[in-house]
């Protein structure tokens, strides 16, 4: 349950075409349309990074769904000048993520002797085609229409609610789903406040089978109010040489200055104004100068792969937040993935504020900030966010962990389980939590458990969990306007269960067995063995299914193939995390020690200059242990 909810401060909807779609708010088409708030969590800071204050940072990385970030923010009386969000499509693909198996720290002599055979020059890679890979499922976009234009709907009032008058927002969509989104963006912010659709065209990709390969998505741009809002022609200019070889033919006279330019005439060969050269083209709703981030191919900056699969280009944040902001101002992105948006903000000398509801993507995010050498706290959102980790794995673990709770029963397949109180035996209610329309209990939801009870004879408990609630006031309502009895004429009792309380039981920590040595004023951490339950299952599932020509992944008893991330806490031994030193293991097996890439293979050790206190160790899938040392 949310701790409360805050109001939104809207206006009544003007009661467009979209609205149909929106049935979950069954008072949208009243007039007395209002909605019970924005569900606010507890907050939690859990880590502060480049930074030793107690203060907190102006830069915020938000691990949590945008809903419930914009709640935090409202009630932290935090307003954004700037928002661009590049949430999902609505494209019916599931997002993977390639988990690569690194080198076995106990090899590192032979494989830097290879290398020095080889004589692999600076900046040069290990090839990776021998790389053994896994495939961990990111995030699903596939969605029924309905359901995807509820979810974004409460999303962009909720990030209006934090807007600063004279703020502007870019929503970033395709073919997909845009069409609907414009209407519903015209629903929340006004059609009068319509700035552009933008078209970011681009070269790489398409599916021809479609007729006309697709090369392009949009990009919608809305002002919260049309009549003030920031905007700098100056900052979207694009240098004529990108555009086209011959554009500066034009510009045939030259200044004092040695500045060449072209002068514009107006009606009467009336003189308006110069164009100079060096100031560049003001970019147009057209944008084909900027490749995609593919990976692939050699037109787009390879240097900014993160692996992050829905990735986007630095030079098209950087155009939009150079035109829609200044430096005095707060660049917000709530789906923030690959953290593109807060590093250009960052490099552009604007205060950011990123979240994601992926522990993939916070983990992407923070790492890639770190390496830019930025100062920013990490917070962490008491939503439940944990459960849906590894959601069928969450689903296996909840039999064995909730007391007296047996999946043998009669009440048959709706139900998850029986649980046994008192010698009555009970019929309890689980959400899916592959299925996302469960994901919150609501007065919809509880109506079906109503009618299944409703079947059931002899029912004097009901147990019904949930990872967040809504609608109670109306739940409690339906319990006493059904008026279910038990065979003694009693009321039915149901019985709420939240299972955000079981979180620490059910995400168990990979096992990390480690020695600690200090010698000449250095303290260095020698890892022995590391255990992830999870990873094997995976790659025990992979051997199992290869295919022919692949082989099979094969691990060490030491299993320090395993770990992608390890960090020192030297300043405290609870509460808020300090990176005191920190080394990640890409996928080639090098080091990106404190943020800086380095050529040299993990041997399995870290070392630090004071005494270390805690100890983080992030396995390849993402998952993290802490263990105090």
């Amino acid at each position: 349950m949310p701790v409360k909810y805050i109001p939104y401060q809207i206006d009544p909807l003007r009661g467009q075409a979209v609205l149909p779609f929106l049935r979950y708010h069954k008072q949208l088409t009243s007039k007395d349309f209002h909605l019970q708030g924005i569900p606010y969590f507890d907050v939690d800071v859990v880590e502060k990074v480049n930074q030793k204050g107690k203060n907190m940072s102006e830069n915020l990385l938000i691990h949590g769904d945008c809903l419930n970030a914009c709640a935090y923010l409202k009630e932290q009386g935090i307003s954004v000048d700037l928002v661009y969000i590049d949430p999902p499509f609505a494209s019916g693909a599931n997002y993977a993520k390639k988990i690569y198996i690194r080198n076995n720290p106990k090899l590192v002599a032979k494989l830097e002797e290879a290398e020095a055979k080889i004589k692999i020059q600076a900046g040069e890679e290990v090839d990776n085609t021998e790389l053994q890979a896994l495939e961990e499922t990111m995030y699903g976009d596939i969605w029924q229409k309905e359901d995807y234009l509820n979810w974004l709907y409460e999303r962009l009032l909720a990030i209006k609610e934090v807007m600063s008058d004279t703020a502007s927002i870019y929503v970033h969509l395709d073919w997909h789903i845009g069409h609907y989104a414009k209407v519903l963006m015209d629903e929340v912010f006004g059609e009068e406040n319509f700035i552009n659709e933008i078209i970011w065209c681009y070269s790489q990709g398409g599916r021809p089978e479609m007729g006309f390969p697709n090369k392009h998505d949009t990009i919608l741009f809305y002002s919260k109010d049309r009549n003030d809002f920031y905007f700098d022609v100056d900052g979207i200019r694009t240098p004529y040489e990108l555009i086209s070889s011959k554009s500066s033919s034009s510009f045939t006279k030259t200044n004092e200055n040695g500045r060449k330019y072209k002068e514009i005439y107006g009606p009467g060969k009336k003189k308006l104004y110069r164009y100079y050269e060096d100031e560049g083209k003001i970019s147009f709703d057209w944008w084909t100068d900027i490749p995609k981030i593919t990976g692939r191919s050699a037109a787009s900056d390879d240097t900014e792969l993160v692996d992050y699969v829905t990735q986007k280009p630095e030079k098209l944040l950087n155009r939009v937040i150079s035109g829609s902001s200044n430096k005095k101002m707060v660049v917000a992105d709530f789906f923030g993935g690959s953290g593109v948006t807060a590093k250009v903000a960052h490099d552009l000398g604007r205060k950011f504020i990123t979240a994601d509801v992926g522990i993939n993507a916070v983990q992407t995010m923070r790492d890639r900030l770190v390496e830019a050498g930025v100062s920013f706290d990490i917070l962490k959102i008491r939503d439940g966010i944990d459960l849906f980790r590894n959601p069928q794995q969450t689903m296996d673990k909840l039999a064995s962990i909730i007391p007296s709770l047996s999946t043998t029963h009669d009440f048959g397949k709706f139900w998850f389980g029986a649980i046994t109180d008192k010698d009555m035996v009970c019929p309890c209610w689980i959400p899916n939590l592959l299925d996302k329309k469960q994901a919150v209990l609501n007065a919809a939801l509880f109506s079906k458990i109503l009618d299944e009870t409703a079947k059931l004879d002899g029912v004097s408990k009901v147990v019904v969990c949930s990872v967040d609630m809504v609608d109670e006031t109306e739940i409690k309502k339906m319990i006493k306007d059904y008026d279910l009895r038990d065979t003694d004429g009693k009321p039915v009792q149901f019985v709420f269960k939240d299972l955000k309380e079981l979180i620490d039981l059910i995400v168990s920590p990979d096992a990390v067995e480690f020695s600690t040595e200090e010698k000449a004023g250095k303290h260095t951490i020698t890892f022995d063995r590391f255990i992830s339950d999870y990873l094997m299952q995976k790659i025990t599932e992979f051997n199992t299914k290869r295919k022919p020509n692949q082989k099979a992944i094969d691990i060490s008893d030491e299993g320090l193939e395993l770990i992608e991330f390890i960090s020192v806490d030297c300043t405290n031994g609870d509460g808020v995390w300090t990176s005191d030193s920190e080394i990640k293991i890409d996928k080639k097996g090098y080091m990106i020690v404190n943020g800086e890439q380095t050529k040299k293979f993990w041997d399995g050790t870290i070392t630090t200059i004071k005494k270390p206190l805690r100890l983080k160790v992030r396995n390849i899938a993402g998952d993290e242990a802490l263990i105090n040392i």
